[in-house]
């Protein structure tokens, strides 16, 4: 769950699983947190339904730990 300020600066990151509040420093996340926006579409019974969720990086590991098929991970080569 984010919260912005006016103007549009990133105020406050929760996980959406623990609850678990993530520090946000001058408008950024500064710790592993990843945030899901999905525009559920025609052929699901959520059509329409745009869901937002954001996850810590401990949630999102137990999460994908119960994947059957295992997350594909490549290794970023640049940095911005």
């Amino acid at each position: 769950m984010r919260k912005y300020k006016n103007g549009g600066q990133l105020e406050t990151v929760v996980c959406n699983c623990c609850g678990k509040k993530i520090i946000v420093s001058e408008g950024v996340a500064r710790e592993g947190v990843i945030s899901v926006n999905h525009t559920w579409d025609f052929f699901s019974e959520k059509d329409g339904e745009i869901h937002h969720f954001d996850l810590c990086e401990d949630c999102y590991d137990a999460m994908i730990q119960e994947f059957k098929i295992p997350v594909e991970v490549e290794e970023q080569l640049e940095y911005l």
